[in-house]
């Protein structure tokens, strides 16, 4: 109890003439107990786990963030409406019920302040964290071993999958840690930024953007998204069409693979054994039966497309007859739809190995 699903740290280290300077940053689930049943829908929506001790769970979590890291500013990034909401009421209802003054909680809902590609706005919430920022300082070690300074609070940054907002997030506030490292290094002068330099202001956003793919690659399978604005400073048509493909992938990754992965991952950790004439004398888990769901609305539906487009392209001239024809096959088609999302959770790849796993915060 107490380890949330996705957690990263993430320190961002400069080096010069001997100087050492580094800035850390986290990145976690939202610490209580809720979860995303995948069903086939694009977004499934985030529910609360009942019957849980929320509190419990969060109050572990914060006493280990402030063990290791010292103060903490929670900058929780989800929607505050929409399915999203609960979680959000959630989440500042257990900061506050803590009433921990070690503990800062900032809600920023990044797509309502966002919309319409005014990303500008990001820097709304970098100001709102400023004093936090030059409080915390960084880890300053000299050439000569002498400690400068030493960082004594951290940014505890999240969304719903801790990938793609909270990249974003997280590089604004490397890129004002590594300004006022510079100057403290005597690299740059007072009133100048990173982008007097254009070629290191480059390697900079790549250098984000690139861990924000790795980080991603690993728990969603695909490229982070948005890192169009991270790699550039704005958003681009272009980047916006590889988060589509990156969010189609992630769609089938999620339903279709996700649950053959997770076999792998028990057999990998040996938290499934094989049983000795397992397949042949013992059932093997991974033979299981599909209900007859599972192979009939496909069926029905690829059926019905084939016969609306033949229905649409080869008659010489449109009669009733081929009119109707056209609204059975159309019906059919949207029946057919509707009753595989309506039995979703069948049509998604479940691990079959091990049994179901009590969830913990």
């Amino acid at each position: 109890m107490g380890n949330c699903a996705n957690y990263v740290e993430t320190e961002q280290i400069v080096e010069y003439l001997g100087d050492k300077v580094s800035f850390v940053q986290t990145r976690g689930s939202i610490p209580i107990y809720w979860r995303q049943t995948p069903n086939l829908r694009y977004k499934p929506p985030p529910e609360i786990i009942p019957g849980k001790d929320h509190m419990a769970a969060f109050a572990k979590h914060i006493d280990s963030q402030l063990l290791h890291y010292g103060r903490q500013v929670i900058i929780n990034l989800i929607d505050h409406r929409g399915p999203e909401d609960t979680l959000e009421k959630a989440y500042a209802n257990v900061v506050g019920l803590l009433s921990n003054s070690a503990v800062r909680y900032e809600a920023f809902d990044f797509h309502a302040e966002c919309r319409k590609m005014r990303w500008d706005r990001l820097n709304i919430l970098i100001d709102r964290l400023a004093h936090e920022q030059d409080e915390f300082s960084v880890f300053h070690l000299r050439r000569d071993g002498t400690l400068l300074s030493s960082q004594d609070g951290v940014f505890r940054t999240n969304c719903i999958d801790c990938l793609d907002r909270t990249n974003v997030v997280q590089s604004m506030l490397a890129k004002r840690s590594l300004t006022q490292t510079l100057m403290r290094l005597g690299i740059l002068l007072k009133g100048q930024t990173i982008e007097n330099c254009y070629a290191f202001e480059m390697l900079f956003k790549n250098v984000w953007a690139d861990n924000a793919d790795l980080v991603s690659t690993q728990y969603s399978g695909t490229g982070a998204l948005k890192t169009d604005f991270t790699r550039t400073g704005k958003r681009t048509k272009m980047g916006l069409i590889k988060d589509g493909i990156n969010s189609l992938t992630r769609y089938y990754k999620n339903n279709f693979n996700d649950g053959f992965r997770q076999d792998g991952i028990d057999l990998l950790l040996g938290n499934y054994v094989i049983q000795d004439g397992e397949g042949i004398s013992v059932p093997c888990p991974l033979n299981t039966h599909r209900g007859w769901k599972y192979l009939t609305f496909p069926s029905v539906l690829m059926f019905a497309v084939a016969m609306f487009f033949a229905s649409s392209v080869f008659p010489h001239e449109y009669n009733t007859e081929n009119l109707l024809f056209l609204l059975f096959w159309g019906a059919m088609v949207g029946v057919s739809t509707a009753g595989i999302f309506r039995y979703g959770m069948e049509f998604v790849d479940w691990p079959k190995l091990l049994p179901p796993i009590k969830v913990e915060a």
